[in-house]
């Protein structure tokens, strides 16, 4: 469920209609919706009780402070990857104690700010990368608290992009040698080892790859715990789908995936860290753009949209599906014509759909690309000179810029021109 409907014939985030947002900022722009970002956070956090367990946003899928800072108030962890995401959590307020740094390329430098700033534990994610935190810890006279990341070898069966579990993706390290690598952990300087990490990957519509894949995470914890380490928490990663089409086939609810992690995990004793991104802001943000023209070929019809793939990259990288909805709804009785929504960069690849129906379309209509909260604004670039567009939150009746729109002049100012040209 979100909160973007239709009243009266206009769509509406939350009770905003999208063609006032978009009057007053232009277009396109992302829009999210307060609403809907704290309902999701909280069915996750519901699911999971009574167990002991922190919910860590993604980071990686919507970095925008005002996002962080929302579901930080509402006890929501943070799961980073980069000490950019980082700060950006503890701008937003979330302390360092709700904060995992997850990602398989940290650097020295990252190490020692994330010790410094505070943080609940690295997932350490290879044999390298933990000499490297060792040597940085002991160098601070401090210790690190860590789960390794595991590779239970496990196929998610999603997008060959987005999937992390396998023996052959460049994350965690094999479960053949999890043991191995826990017993050098203990023995190493300025590292302390708290629990078990994993993830398999984004974007799963069922959960008997996750259920797999938890089973060899519950007797590896307790191999590990016979061989005398201390594993009080284990981090299940991220990964559930969200439903891209409004069809009447859903991924799995949180309730279903709480059920199952009480279930096969229940008993072990240990705090559960889930780090969910794409269901809690996917379906809470829109991206709304408007037609610059309609553009007639012999075998079909063109929308050509101000939105662009350097806006919501999506489409052009993974062949993702976004549902397309005009802002003004159709009146009843109106038939569907066949578009091919385009957006203006100089690429082929800049398509959004092919043949997809909507109502008779014109310059100046708004239209909204649903499911866009996630991994949306976060992977937008300036390719073709664009400037990053407008990201917006709504909550009730009124609404907020909470990234602006920079000027071209902001945008080209950021250049320097070396003094021997």
């Amino acid at each position: 469920m979100d909160h973007f409907l239709y009243r009266d014939g206009h769509l509406c985030a939350e009770d905003v209609p999208m063609s006032d947002i978009a009057a007053a900022v232009g277009t396109p722009f992302y829009c999210y919706s307060a609403a809907t970002l704290t309902r999701h956070f909280l069915l996750f956090k519901e699911a999971l009780e009574p167990m002991p367990s922190l919910v860590c946003f993604a980071v990686k899928s919507n970095s925008n402070v005002a996002v962080l800072k929302l579901l930080g108030d509402l006890g929501a962890g943070m799961d980073v990857v980069s000490i950019g995401e980082y700060l950006r959590a503890k701008a937003a307020g979330v302390p360092g104690e709700r904060i995992v740094f997850s990602g398989v390329g940290k650097t020295p430098q990252e190490m020692r700010m994330a010790l410094e700033g505070g943080i609940r534990q690295f997932n350490v994610e290879s044999e390298p990368e933990l000499e490297a935190l060792s040597a940085v810890a002991s160098s601070m006279g401090v210790e690190a608290p860590i789960t390794l990341r595991v590779n239970p070898d496990v196929d998610a069966k999603t997008h060959e992009k987005i999937s992390t579990g396998r023996k052959e993706d460049k994350f965690g390290v094999p479960i053949s040698r999890a043991r191995e690598i826990y017993a050098r952990a203990a023995a190493l300087p300025g590292i302390k080892v708290v629990g078990v990490d994993m993830h398999i990957g984004s974007q799963l519509t069922d959960l008997a790859p996750f259920e797999a894949a938890y089973t060899k995470m519950r007797g590896l914890v307790e191999a590990l715990r016979a061989d005398g380490h201390t594993i009080d928490r284990l981090d299940l990663g991220g990964g559930l789908g969200i439903p891209y089409t409004r069809s009447n086939e859903a991924p799995p609810l949180p309730l279903d995936y709480g059920a199952m992690v009480k279930r096969v995990l229940g008993d072990l004793g240990c705090e559960i860290e889930i780090e969910p991104g794409r269901l809690i802001s996917g379906n809470a943000g829109m991206l709304v753009t408007q037609v610059i023209y309609r553009k007639s070929a012999e075998e079909r019809e063109f929308l050509i949209v101000d939105a662009a793939m350097n806006d919501l990259i999506r489409p052009a990288m993974y062949g993702a599906h976004h549902d397309i909805i005009p802002v003004i709804e159709a009146e009843a009785g109106v038939l569907p014509e066949p578009f091919d929504i385009v957006g203006p960069i100089c690429e082929s690849g800049d398509t959004f759909a092919k043949q997809r129906a909507l109502p008779p379309m014109a310059p100046g209509d708004l239209v909204a690309f649903r499911s866009a909260g996630a991994y949306g604004a976060v992977m937008s670039s300036e390719y073709n000179s664009r400037p990053l567009i407008p990201e917006v939150m709504v909550q009730g009746d009124h609404f907020a810029v909470i990234r602006a729109r920079p000027t071209y002049d902001e945008m080209i100012a950021r250049d320097s021109i070396p003094a021997w040209l």
